[in-house]
Protein backbone atom coordinates (compact mmCIF):
# COMPACT_ATOMS: atom_id res chain seq x y z
CA UNK A 1 0.00 0.00 0.00
CA UNK A 2 1.34 3.67 -0.91
CA UNK A 3 1.74 6.32 1.88
CA UNK A 4 -1.15 8.65 2.33
CA UNK A 5 0.08 12.15 0.30
CA UNK A 6 -0.84 14.98 0.79
CA UNK A 7 -3.84 16.74 -0.55
CA UNK A 8 -4.22 19.47 -2.35
CA UNK A 9 -6.49 22.28 -2.75
CA UNK A 10 -8.47 23.73 -5.80
CA UNK A 11 -10.71 26.39 -5.68
CA UNK A 12 -14.50 26.89 -7.36
CA UNK A 13 -14.72 22.74 -7.08
CA UNK A 14 -18.72 21.83 -6.43
CA UNK A 15 -19.25 19.39 -3.37
CA UNK A 16 -20.92 16.28 -4.23
CA UNK A 17 -23.68 18.24 -1.66
CA UNK A 18 -23.45 21.53 -2.84
CA UNK A 19 -26.85 22.59 -4.14
CA UNK A 20 -28.36 22.97 -1.33
CA UNK A 21 -25.83 25.83 0.06
CA UNK A 22 -25.80 29.68 -0.51
CA UNK A 23 -22.38 30.16 -0.72
CA UNK A 24 -18.91 28.18 -0.89
CA UNK A 25 -17.68 26.56 2.22
CA UNK A 26 -14.49 28.73 3.58
CA UNK A 27 -11.13 27.70 3.24
CA UNK A 28 -10.72 26.95 6.88
CA UNK A 29 -13.82 24.89 7.13
CA UNK A 30 -12.72 22.52 4.60
CA UNK A 31 -9.39 22.04 6.31
CA UNK A 32 -11.02 21.47 9.50
CA UNK A 33 -13.54 18.92 8.45
CA UNK A 34 -11.72 17.17 5.90
CA UNK A 35 -10.58 13.68 6.67
CA UNK A 36 -8.71 12.65 3.41
CA UNK A 37 -5.41 13.61 4.85
CA UNK A 38 -6.05 10.58 7.17
CA UNK A 39 -8.59 8.27 5.59
CA UNK A 40 -7.21 7.82 2.14
CA UNK A 41 -5.01 4.81 3.75
CA UNK A 42 -8.87 2.94 3.47
CA UNK A 43 -8.51 3.69 -0.52
CA UNK A 44 -8.08 -0.23 -1.14
CA UNK A 45 -11.64 -1.08 1.25
CA UNK A 46 -13.34 1.88 -0.30
CA UNK A 47 -12.86 0.78 -3.88
CA UNK A 48 -13.66 -3.12 -3.11
CA UNK A 49 -16.78 -2.22 -1.03
CA UNK A 50 -17.69 0.08 -3.69
CA UNK A 51 -17.02 -2.73 -6.63
CA UNK A 52 -19.28 -4.96 -4.42
CA UNK A 53 -21.75 -2.54 -4.10
CA UNK A 54 -21.57 -1.78 -7.52
CA UNK A 55 -21.93 -5.76 -8.95
CA UNK A 56 -25.22 -5.93 -6.26
CA UNK A 57 -26.95 -3.04 -8.27
CA UNK A 58 -26.41 -4.48 -11.32
CA UNK A 59 -27.84 -8.39 -10.40
CA UNK A 60 -30.93 -6.44 -8.97
CA UNK A 61 -31.26 -4.23 -12.35
CA UNK A 62 -30.60 -1.35 -10.63
CA UNK A 63 -27.59 0.11 -12.90
CA UNK A 64 -26.97 -1.58 -16.34
CA UNK A 65 -23.94 -4.13 -17.06
CA UNK A 66 -22.30 -1.65 -19.55
CA UNK A 67 -22.26 0.78 -16.23
CA UNK A 68 -20.76 -2.35 -14.23
CA UNK A 69 -18.54 -2.67 -16.99
CA UNK A 70 -17.38 0.75 -17.12
CA UNK A 71 -17.23 0.83 -12.45
CA UNK A 72 -14.74 -2.03 -12.83
CA UNK A 73 -12.62 -0.80 -15.50
CA UNK A 74 -12.45 2.88 -14.02
CA UNK A 75 -12.11 1.24 -10.20
CA UNK A 76 -8.37 -0.61 -11.74
CA UNK A 77 -7.51 2.76 -13.26
CA UNK A 78 -8.22 4.21 -10.16
CA UNK A 79 -5.94 1.76 -8.27
CA UNK A 80 -3.01 1.69 -10.60
CA UNK A 81 -3.01 5.34 -9.79
CA UNK A 82 -3.24 4.99 -5.97
CA UNK A 83 -0.14 1.84 -6.04
CA UNK A 84 1.91 3.91 -8.04
CA UNK A 85 1.33 7.11 -6.41
CA UNK A 86 -0.07 9.21 -9.24
CA UNK A 87 -3.51 10.12 -8.14
CA UNK A 88 -4.41 13.20 -6.93
CA UNK A 89 -5.61 13.89 -3.72
CA UNK A 90 -7.56 17.00 -3.51
CA UNK A 91 -8.85 18.59 -0.09
CA UNK A 92 -12.07 19.68 -1.48
CA UNK A 93 -13.22 16.73 -2.37
CA UNK A 94 -13.11 15.97 1.85
CA UNK A 95 -12.39 12.35 2.39
CA UNK A 96 -11.35 9.07 0.34
CA UNK A 97 -14.58 8.20 -0.93
CA UNK A 98 -15.34 11.53 -3.08
CA UNK A 99 -11.76 11.40 -4.19
CA UNK A 100 -12.13 8.36 -5.87
CA UNK A 101 -16.24 8.60 -6.66
CA UNK A 102 -14.95 12.21 -8.50
CA UNK A 103 -12.08 10.61 -10.47
CA UNK A 104 -14.43 7.52 -11.50
CA UNK A 105 -16.60 9.70 -12.69
CA UNK A 106 -14.22 11.95 -14.70
CA UNK A 107 -12.74 8.79 -16.22
CA UNK A 108 -15.70 6.75 -17.32
CA UNK A 109 -18.93 9.92 -16.90
CA UNK A 110 -22.06 9.26 -15.95
CA UNK A 111 -21.78 5.41 -14.96
CA UNK A 112 -19.39 7.10 -12.30
CA UNK A 113 -22.54 9.38 -10.73
CA UNK A 114 -25.17 6.20 -11.01
CA UNK A 115 -22.35 4.04 -8.72
CA UNK A 116 -23.87 5.85 -5.25
CA UNK A 117 -26.98 4.50 -5.71
CA UNK A 118 -28.52 2.71 -2.78
CA UNK A 119 -25.91 4.10 -0.56
CA UNK A 120 -24.96 6.46 1.49
CA UNK A 121 -21.46 8.02 2.73
CA UNK A 122 -22.85 7.31 6.35
CA UNK A 123 -23.09 3.35 5.59
CA UNK A 124 -20.58 3.45 3.21
CA UNK A 125 -17.65 4.89 5.53
CA UNK A 126 -18.80 2.18 7.93
CA UNK A 127 -18.09 -0.51 5.56
CA UNK A 128 -14.51 0.87 4.87
CA UNK A 129 -13.51 0.62 8.59
CA UNK A 130 -14.72 -2.88 8.72
CA UNK A 131 -12.83 -4.03 5.92
CA UNK A 132 -9.95 -2.20 6.92
CA UNK A 133 -10.22 -3.49 10.63
CA UNK A 134 -10.89 -6.66 9.68
CA UNK A 135 -7.65 -6.53 7.97
CA UNK A 136 -5.50 -4.83 10.85
CA UNK A 137 -6.89 -7.28 13.23
CA UNK A 138 -5.57 -10.39 10.64
CA UNK A 139 -2.32 -9.00 10.51
CA UNK A 140 -2.04 -8.48 13.90
CA UNK A 141 -3.38 -12.06 14.90
CA UNK A 142 0.06 -13.12 12.68
CA UNK A 143 1.88 -10.78 14.32
CA UNK A 144 1.13 -12.05 18.14
CA UNK A 145 1.49 -15.44 16.58
CA UNK A 146 4.93 -14.31 15.90
CA UNK A 147 5.75 -13.18 18.47
CA UNK A 148 4.45 -16.27 20.69
CA UNK A 149 6.77 -18.05 18.86
CA UNK A 150 9.91 -16.44 19.63
CA UNK A 151 8.94 -16.49 23.18
CA UNK A 152 8.58 -20.48 22.81
CA UNK A 153 12.08 -20.67 21.62
CA UNK A 154 13.71 -18.73 23.63
CA UNK A 155 11.70 -20.36 26.56
CA UNK A 156 12.91 -24.01 25.24
CA UNK A 157 16.31 -23.11 25.44
CA UNK A 158 16.02 -21.90 29.23
CA UNK A 159 13.35 -24.78 30.28
CA UNK A 160 15.85 -25.54 33.00
CA UNK A 161 17.53 -22.49 33.92
CA UNK A 162 16.95 -21.23 37.38
CA UNK A 163 15.31 -17.50 37.97
CA UNK A 164 14.10 -16.38 41.31
CA UNK A 165 10.04 -15.93 40.78
CA UNK A 166 9.58 -12.44 42.82
CA UNK A 167 6.43 -11.25 44.80
CA UNK A 168 6.41 -7.46 45.63
CA UNK A 169 9.55 -7.50 43.76
CA UNK A 170 11.25 -9.92 46.77
CA UNK A 171 12.69 -12.98 45.94
CA UNK A 172 9.80 -15.35 46.48
CA UNK A 173 10.62 -19.12 44.83
CA UNK A 174 12.36 -21.13 41.97
CA UNK A 175 11.08 -20.83 38.71
CA UNK A 176 12.90 -21.50 35.31
CA UNK A 177 13.12 -18.60 33.24
CA UNK A 178 11.28 -20.78 30.42
CA UNK A 179 8.90 -21.33 33.00
CA UNK A 180 8.84 -17.24 33.15
CA UNK A 181 8.22 -16.31 29.59
CA UNK A 182 5.39 -19.00 29.23
CA UNK A 183 3.40 -16.30 31.20
CA UNK A 184 3.57 -14.12 29.10
CA UNK A 185 2.84 -16.86 26.04
CA UNK A 186 -0.74 -17.27 27.84
CA UNK A 187 -1.43 -13.38 28.09
CA UNK A 188 -0.81 -13.23 24.34
CA UNK A 189 -2.92 -16.12 23.82
CA UNK A 190 -5.55 -14.52 25.47
CA UNK A 191 -5.36 -11.44 23.30
CA UNK A 192 -5.35 -13.43 20.40
CA UNK A 193 -8.73 -14.95 21.67
CA UNK A 194 -10.22 -11.52 22.43
CA UNK A 195 -9.46 -9.96 18.84
CA UNK A 196 -10.71 -13.09 17.17
CA UNK A 197 -13.77 -12.62 19.10
CA UNK A 198 -13.84 -8.54 18.09
CA UNK A 199 -13.03 -9.61 14.56
CA UNK A 200 -16.55 -11.74 14.99
CA UNK A 201 -18.32 -8.14 15.55
CA UNK A 202 -16.79 -6.59 13.13
CA UNK A 203 -16.97 -8.58 10.50
CA UNK A 204 -20.76 -7.52 10.37
CA UNK A 205 -22.10 -5.50 6.39
CA UNK A 206 -23.38 -1.87 7.27
CA UNK A 207 -23.72 -1.16 3.63
CA UNK A 208 -27.38 -0.84 2.72
CA UNK A 209 -28.53 1.34 6.37
CA UNK A 210 -28.17 3.88 3.46
CA UNK A 211 -27.79 6.99 5.47
CA UNK A 212 -29.74 6.23 8.79
CA UNK A 213 -33.47 4.60 7.47
CA UNK A 214 -32.47 1.74 4.60
CA UNK A 215 -33.03 2.50 1.01
CA UNK A 216 -35.91 2.59 -1.62
CA UNK A 217 -34.17 0.37 -3.73
CA UNK A 218 -34.42 -3.62 -3.83
CA UNK A 219 -31.04 -4.15 -2.66
CA UNK A 220 -29.17 -7.45 -1.94
CA UNK A 221 -27.41 -7.07 1.32
CA UNK A 222 -26.75 -10.59 2.06
CA UNK A 223 -25.05 -11.04 -1.21
CA UNK A 224 -22.58 -7.90 -0.94
CA UNK A 225 -22.06 -9.45 2.90
CA UNK A 226 -20.88 -12.65 1.24
CA UNK A 227 -19.19 -10.81 -1.67
CA UNK A 228 -17.21 -8.87 0.76
CA UNK A 229 -16.72 -11.94 3.18
CA UNK A 230 -18.93 -10.86 6.08
CA UNK A 231 -20.23 -12.98 8.17
CA UNK A 232 -23.69 -11.33 8.39
CA UNK A 233 -25.49 -7.77 7.88
CA UNK A 234 -26.02 -5.25 10.38
CA UNK A 235 -29.62 -5.80 11.50
CA UNK A 236 -30.80 -2.06 12.07
CA UNK A 237 -29.93 0.83 10.04
CA UNK A 238 -29.46 3.24 12.74
CA UNK A 239 -26.90 1.03 14.39
CA UNK A 240 -25.35 0.57 11.52
CA UNK A 241 -24.54 4.04 10.79
CA UNK A 242 -24.39 4.97 14.10
CA UNK A 243 -21.94 3.03 16.42
CA UNK A 244 -18.02 2.43 16.32
CA UNK A 245 -18.52 -0.44 19.91
CA UNK A 246 -16.57 -2.18 17.58
CA UNK A 247 -13.77 0.43 16.98
CA UNK A 248 -13.83 0.93 20.56
CA UNK A 249 -13.53 -2.89 21.45
CA UNK A 250 -10.19 -3.26 19.60
CA UNK A 251 -8.86 0.00 21.03
CA UNK A 252 -9.42 -2.34 24.21
CA UNK A 253 -8.35 -5.49 23.11
CA UNK A 254 -5.02 -3.01 21.76
CA UNK A 255 -5.04 -1.71 25.30
CA UNK A 256 -4.56 -5.15 27.00
CA UNK A 257 -1.55 -6.33 24.67
CA UNK A 258 0.17 -3.49 25.13
CA UNK A 259 -0.32 -3.84 28.70
CA UNK A 260 1.48 -7.36 28.92
CA UNK A 261 3.47 -5.66 26.24
CA UNK A 262 4.90 -2.81 29.10
CA UNK A 263 5.27 -5.08 31.80
CA UNK A 264 7.84 -7.54 30.28
CA UNK A 265 9.07 -4.34 28.97
CA UNK A 266 9.51 -3.15 32.71
CA UNK A 267 11.09 -6.87 33.33
CA UNK A 268 13.51 -6.55 30.49
CA UNK A 269 14.74 -2.93 31.57
CA UNK A 270 14.93 -4.60 35.50
CA UNK A 271 16.75 -7.94 34.05
CA UNK A 272 19.37 -5.57 31.99
CA UNK A 273 20.11 -2.76 34.54
CA UNK A 274 24.12 -3.94 35.97
CA UNK A 275 22.51 -4.17 39.44
CA UNK A 276 20.75 -6.97 38.35
CA UNK A 277 22.67 -8.05 35.57
CA UNK A 278 20.22 -11.10 34.43
CA UNK A 279 20.08 -10.47 30.82
CA UNK A 280 21.62 -8.49 27.80
CA UNK A 281 19.82 -7.39 24.97
CA UNK A 282 21.17 -7.38 21.44
CA UNK A 283 22.77 -3.47 20.50
CA UNK A 284 20.72 -2.82 17.68
CA UNK A 285 17.69 -2.76 19.80
CA UNK A 286 19.49 -0.38 22.32
CA UNK A 287 21.06 3.25 22.40
CA UNK A 288 24.01 4.98 23.25
CA UNK A 289 24.66 8.59 25.55
CA UNK A 290 25.25 11.93 24.22
CA UNK A 291 27.67 12.10 27.30
CA UNK A 292 28.37 8.99 28.87
CA UNK A 293 30.15 6.64 26.52
CA UNK A 294 29.37 3.69 28.95
CA UNK A 295 25.94 3.64 28.86
CA UNK A 296 23.92 1.11 26.54
CA UNK A 297 20.14 1.65 27.18
CA UNK A 298 16.91 -0.63 26.38
CA UNK A 299 14.96 2.42 24.31
CA UNK A 300 12.83 -0.45 22.92
CA UNK A 301 11.55 -1.66 26.02
CA UNK A 302 10.78 1.91 27.78
CA UNK A 303 9.75 3.29 24.65
CA UNK A 304 6.73 0.42 24.35
CA UNK A 305 6.26 1.19 28.08
CA UNK A 306 5.33 4.79 26.71
CA UNK A 307 3.87 4.37 24.20
CA UNK A 308 1.51 2.23 26.09
CA UNK A 309 0.18 5.02 27.86
CA UNK A 310 -0.66 6.74 23.81
CA UNK A 311 -3.08 3.53 23.40
CA UNK A 312 -4.97 3.83 26.04
CA UNK A 313 -5.42 7.86 25.51
CA UNK A 314 -6.81 6.51 21.76
CA UNK A 315 -9.40 3.99 23.92
CA UNK A 316 -9.90 6.75 26.09
CA UNK A 317 -10.62 9.34 23.62
CA UNK A 318 -13.01 6.49 21.36
CA UNK A 319 -14.97 6.25 24.72
CA UNK A 320 -15.72 9.68 25.19
CA UNK A 321 -15.87 10.05 21.63
CA UNK A 322 -19.37 8.18 21.24
CA UNK A 323 -20.99 8.93 25.28
CA UNK A 324 -23.04 11.48 24.22
CA UNK A 325 -24.20 11.13 20.80
CA UNK A 326 -27.85 10.64 20.25
CA UNK A 327 -28.90 8.47 17.54
CA UNK A 328 -28.05 8.53 14.17
CA UNK A 329 -24.61 9.36 11.98
CA UNK A 330 -22.88 12.32 13.74
CA UNK A 331 -20.13 14.30 12.64
CA UNK A 332 -18.19 13.37 15.14
CA UNK A 333 -17.61 10.06 13.82
CA UNK A 334 -15.24 11.42 11.62
CA UNK A 335 -12.72 11.58 14.87
CA UNK A 336 -12.76 7.67 15.16
CA UNK A 337 -10.04 7.30 12.34
CA UNK A 338 -7.37 8.46 13.32
CA UNK A 339 -7.28 7.11 17.16
CA UNK A 340 -8.07 4.12 15.62
CA UNK A 341 -5.54 4.02 12.99
CA UNK A 342 -2.70 4.83 15.42
CA UNK A 343 -3.33 2.20 17.97
CA UNK A 344 -3.69 -0.48 14.72
CA UNK A 345 -0.23 1.60 13.67
CA UNK A 346 1.53 1.27 17.61
CA UNK A 347 0.75 -2.23 18.58
CA UNK A 348 1.49 -3.60 14.88
CA UNK A 349 4.95 -2.00 15.00
CA UNK A 350 5.78 -2.58 18.97
CA UNK A 351 4.61 -6.94 18.37
CA UNK A 352 6.55 -6.52 14.71
CA UNK A 353 9.63 -5.36 16.91
CA UNK A 354 9.29 -7.67 19.78
CA UNK A 355 9.01 -10.57 17.70
CA UNK A 356 12.79 -9.67 16.51
CA UNK A 357 14.12 -8.47 19.80
CA UNK A 358 13.20 -12.25 21.96
CA UNK A 359 15.52 -13.98 20.14
CA UNK A 360 18.41 -12.13 20.50
CA UNK A 361 18.29 -12.05 24.39
CA UNK A 362 20.91 -13.12 26.09
CA UNK A 363 20.59 -14.52 29.36
CA UNK A 364 22.94 -14.77 31.93
CA UNK A 365 22.08 -17.64 34.12
CA UNK A 366 25.12 -17.51 35.98
CA UNK A 367 23.31 -13.88 37.67
CA UNK A 368 20.23 -15.66 37.88
CA UNK A 369 21.73 -18.61 40.21
CA UNK A 370 23.22 -16.29 42.33
CA UNK A 371 20.27 -14.39 42.95
CA UNK A 372 18.41 -17.30 43.70
CA UNK A 373 21.30 -17.83 46.50
CA UNK A 374 20.56 -14.35 48.31
CA UNK A 375 16.46 -14.39 48.66
CA UNK A 376 16.17 -17.91 50.48
CA UNK A 377 13.93 -18.67 47.80
CA UNK A 378 13.42 -22.50 49.60
CA UNK A 379 12.02 -21.32 52.29
CA UNK A 380 8.93 -22.25 51.39
CA UNK A 381 10.22 -25.93 50.20
CA UNK A 382 11.35 -26.13 53.69
CA UNK A 383 7.48 -25.17 55.42
CA UNK A 384 6.13 -27.98 52.73
CA UNK A 385 8.79 -30.51 53.80
CA UNK A 386 7.87 -29.72 57.59
CA UNK A 387 4.35 -30.22 56.88
CA UNK A 388 4.98 -33.64 55.27
CA UNK A 389 6.47 -34.47 58.17
CA UNK A 390 3.07 -34.06 60.24
CA UNK A 391 4.29 -30.57 61.48
CA UNK A 392 0.75 -27.64 60.99
CA UNK A 393 1.54 -25.38 57.97
CA UNK A 394 1.33 -22.50 60.76
CA UNK A 395 4.02 -24.00 63.25
CA UNK A 396 5.88 -24.98 60.00
CA UNK A 397 6.00 -21.63 58.71
CA UNK A 398 6.59 -19.96 62.29
CA UNK A 399 9.91 -22.29 62.60
CA UNK A 400 11.15 -21.78 59.07
CA UNK A 401 10.75 -17.71 59.77
CA UNK A 402 13.19 -18.23 62.82
CA UNK A 403 15.89 -20.13 60.56
CA UNK A 404 15.63 -17.44 57.93
CA UNK A 405 16.16 -14.47 60.28
CA UNK A 406 19.22 -16.61 62.14
CA UNK A 407 20.65 -17.12 58.44
CA UNK A 408 19.92 -13.37 57.79
CA UNK A 409 22.32 -12.46 60.81
CA UNK A 410 24.89 -15.22 59.48
CA UNK A 411 24.82 -14.08 56.26
CA UNK A 412 24.49 -17.13 54.79
CA UNK A 413 21.26 -19.32 52.77
CA UNK A 414 19.74 -21.96 54.60
CA UNK A 415 21.12 -24.59 52.77
CA UNK A 416 24.34 -23.60 54.64
CA UNK A 417 23.25 -24.69 58.18
CA UNK A 418 24.17 -28.14 59.44
CA UNK A 419 21.46 -30.48 60.30
CA UNK A 420 22.19 -30.09 63.64
CA UNK A 421 21.77 -26.71 63.64
CA UNK A 422 18.28 -27.05 61.46
CA UNK A 423 17.18 -29.39 63.84
CA UNK A 424 17.16 -26.99 66.75
CA UNK A 425 14.15 -25.20 64.24
CA UNK A 426 11.81 -28.56 64.22
CA UNK A 427 13.36 -32.22 65.48
CA UNK A 428 11.28 -33.67 62.28
CA UNK A 429 14.19 -32.57 60.12
CA UNK A 430 16.07 -35.07 59.29
CA UNK A 431 19.07 -36.08 56.49
CA UNK A 432 16.70 -36.15 53.70
CA UNK A 433 16.22 -31.95 53.90
CA UNK A 434 19.21 -30.79 51.59
CA UNK A 435 17.45 -32.23 48.66
CA UNK A 436 14.54 -29.69 49.57
CA UNK A 437 16.76 -27.19 49.81
CA UNK A 438 18.79 -26.96 46.79
CA UNK A 439 17.09 -24.95 43.92
CA UNK A 440 17.20 -28.18 41.99
CA UNK A 441 15.05 -29.92 44.06
CA UNK A 442 12.83 -27.19 44.37
CA UNK A 443 12.12 -26.75 40.62
CA UNK A 444 11.70 -30.68 40.47
CA UNK A 445 9.35 -30.50 42.78
CA UNK A 446 6.97 -28.82 41.56
CA UNK A 447 6.07 -31.32 39.02
CA UNK A 448 2.52 -31.13 37.79
CA UNK A 449 0.58 -29.45 35.04
CA UNK A 450 1.22 -25.49 34.98
CA UNK A 451 4.19 -25.92 37.61
CA UNK A 452 7.77 -24.82 36.75
CA UNK A 453 9.77 -28.16 37.29
CA UNK A 454 11.68 -28.24 33.99
CA UNK A 455 9.91 -31.43 32.88
CA UNK A 456 6.76 -29.58 32.94
CA UNK A 457 8.06 -26.91 31.08
CA UNK A 458 8.69 -28.54 28.46
CA UNK A 459 5.86 -30.19 28.06
CA UNK A 460 3.79 -26.81 28.48
CA UNK A 461 6.20 -26.00 25.49
CA UNK A 462 5.11 -28.84 23.86
CA UNK A 463 1.56 -28.09 24.45
CA UNK A 464 1.71 -24.39 23.68
CA UNK A 465 3.31 -25.33 19.88
CA UNK A 466 0.19 -27.88 19.75
CA UNK A 467 -2.48 -24.95 20.10
CA UNK A 468 -0.82 -22.23 17.69
CA UNK A 469 -0.39 -25.18 15.39
CA UNK A 470 -4.32 -25.53 15.37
Amino acid sequence: MTEPTQPTEQAATEKAWSGRFSEPVSALVKRYTASVFFDQRMWQQDIRGSLAHARMLCQQSIISKDDLAAIERGMAAISEEISQGQFHWNLDDEDVHLNIEKRLTALIGDAGKRLHTGRSRNDQVATDIRLWLRDAIDDIDSLLLALQKSLLTLAAAHSDTPLPGFTHLQVAQPVTFGHHLLAYFEMFQRDRERFVDCRRRVNRLPLGAAALAGTTFPIDRQWVARELGFDGICENSLDAVSDRDFAIEFCAAAALVMTHISRFSEELILWMSPRVGFIDLPDRFCTGSSIMPQKKNPDVPELARGKTGRVYGHLTALLTLMKGQPLAYNKDNQEDKEPLFDTADTLADTLRIFADMVPGIRVKADAMAAALRQGYATATDLADYLVKKGLPFRDAHEAVALAVRACETRQCDLEALSLDELRTYSPLITEDVFAVLTVAGSLAARNHRGGTAPAQVRAAIARAHQRIAG
